[in-house]
C-alpha cells in the first residue's frame, strides 16, 4: 500500500511539471498556428506543420547556449585525451587509482562530461510534452490552457493532412488492411529522422575529433553509439505520431547544421576540420595561429582577484629604537616574500618613570 502511494506521489509530481508543459507547447502551437494560417490559409495541414516547425526552431534557438557549451565540453575532452592515455597507461592495473586521477585531471581542465547530455536531457520534456498534446488530439482530447480553450484548433489539428497523411496519427496500426499515406508519411520520416542522426554522429567522428580519441575503449563505445541509436529510432518511430516525427526531423536537421557550421569555422585543434581550417585561413592571407590564440585567449580571459592586504603588524618591525620624546618614526617594515615594501606608522609611547622621580621635585638651575 506504501508502494502504490508514493508511485501516486511520483505521478502527481511529474504531472504538475508537464502541465505547464503542456500549456507551453499549445500556446506556442497556436500562435504559429495563427501567424501561418495569414499565408496558407486556416485549417490546412501543412499550416499545422509549419507551426510545429516554427516549435522547433523555437526551442532550438534557446538551447544555442547550451549546444555551444556541449560542444565545447566536447572538445576539451578530445583534448584532453592524450594526457587520460597516459593515465590509462600508468594505472591501467589500478581502477580506482586511474578514476581518482581521471576525476583530478578533469576537474583541472575545467571539463563536464556529462555537459554534452544537458541538451539532449532538456528537449527530452518538450518531446514528451509534444507527444501528449498530439496523442490527445488524435483522440479528442485537449491539453494546455490554449487548445483547453480553443476546441476548435483540437479538431482542427486531429484532422490535419498534409499529402494525405494525419499529423495526429502514427504508423503502427492494429488493422494493417488500412495500411495508406499515414504509415508511407510515417516511415519517410523515420528514414529521414535516423539518417540525420547518423550524419550528425559520422560527421562529429570523422571531421572534429583528434585521431587520439579514435582509440582506445571510449572510441569503440562512440562507435556503437554510432549504430546503436540509429537502429533504436527505427523501433521508436513506429509508435510516435506523424506531427512529432516531423518535430523531430527538424530538431536533427536544425543540428546537423548547427554542428557543421561550428566545425567549419572553429574545429578542434590536432583534427582534420581544423587542418582544413588552417588551410582554408592561409588561402585568405590570415594566420592560423594568432586567431586560435586569440580564441584561445577570450575563451581562458577571467577577471583577476585583487590581491589581499594585510591589515596589523604581518611583518616585523626592523628593531628600530623607540625616541624617548613621544615623537612619531616611520619604521620600514621587512620586505614580504611578493617583494612589495610595506610601512607601518608607529605611535611610540614616552618612556616610563618611576614612582620616586615622579614625587621628587625638580631642582631650580
Amino acid at each position: 500500500m506504501t508502494s502504490l502511494v508514493a508511485l501516486w506521489g511520483i505521478g502527481d509530481f511529474f504531472t504538475s511539471i508537464m502541465t505547464p508543459l503542456h500549456a507551453a507547447m499549445a500556446f506556442v502551437i497556436m500562435w504559429a498556428y495563427k501567424f501561418w494560417s495569414l499565408v496558407t490559409g486556416p485549417g490546412e495541414g501543412v499550416t499545422w506543420a509549419l507551426s510545429i516547425m516554427t516549435l522547433t526552431v523555437i526551442v532550438r534557438t534557446i538551447l544555442i547556449p547550451l549546444f555551444i557549451r556541449q560542444i565545447n565540453s566536447a572538445r576539451n575532452m578530445q583534448i584532453i585525451q592524450p594526457k587520460i592515455k597516459e593515465l590509462q597507461d600508468k594505472y591501467g592495473s589500478d581502477r580506482e587509482k586511474l578514476g581518482i586521477e581521471t576525476q583530478k585531471l578533469m576537474k583541472a581542465e575545467g571539463v563536464n562530461p556529462l555537459a554534452s547530455c544537458f541538451p539532449l536531457i532538456l528537449q527530452m520534456p518538450v518531446f514528451i510534452a509534444l507527444y501528449q498534446v498530439l496523442y490527445a488530439a488524435a483522440n479528442g482530447r485537449a491539453l494546455g490552457y490554449s487548445f483547453v480553450h480553443n476546441p476548435d484548433l483540437v479538431a482542427s489539428l486531429n484532422h490535419a493532412e498534409i499529402f494525405g497523411a494525419r499529423l495526429a496519427d502514427h504508423f503502427w496500426l492494429s488493422d494493417w488492411s488500412q495500411f495508406d499515406a499515414t504509415q508511407i508519411m510515417a516511415v519517410i520520416l523515420v528514414l529521414m529522422m535516423t539518417g540525420l542522426l547518423f550524419v550528425t554522429q559520422k560527421q562529429l567522428m570523422g571531421k572534429n575529433m583528434p585521431p587520439e580519441a579514435m582509440t582506445g575503449p571510449m572510441a569503440q563505445q562512440q562507435k556503437m553509439m554510432l549504430y546503436i541509436f540509429p537502429f533504436m529510432y527505427l523501433f521508436m518511430g513506429v509508435m510516435i505520431p506523424v506531427g512529432v516525427l516531423l518535430y523531430w526531423v527538424t530538431n536533427n536537421a536544425w543540428t546537423l547544421v548547427q554542428q557543421f557550421l561550428l566545425i567549419h569555422n572553429n574545429p578542434t585543434p590536432g583534427t582534420p576540420a581544423y587542418i582544413d581550417w588552417e588551410e582554408r585561413m592561409i588561402k585568405k592571407g590570415r594566420d592560423p595561429k594568432e586567431i586560435a590564440e586569440a580564441r584561445r585567449a577570450k575563451r581562458s580571459k577571467a577577471p583577476k582577484a585583487a590581491p589581499s592586504r594585510q591589515v596589523g603588524p604581518a611583518v616585523a618591525s626592523t628593531g628600530t629604537t623607540s625616541p624617548k620624546d613621544g615623537s612619531e618614526k616611520a619604521t620600514t617594515d621587512t620586505p614580504p616574500t611578493t617583494g612589495v615594501v610595506r610601512q607601518q606608522i608607529q605611535r611610540q609611547q614616552p618612556a616610563r618613570q618611576t614612582r620616586a622621580t615622579r614625587t621628587t621635585p625638580k631642582k631650580k638651575p
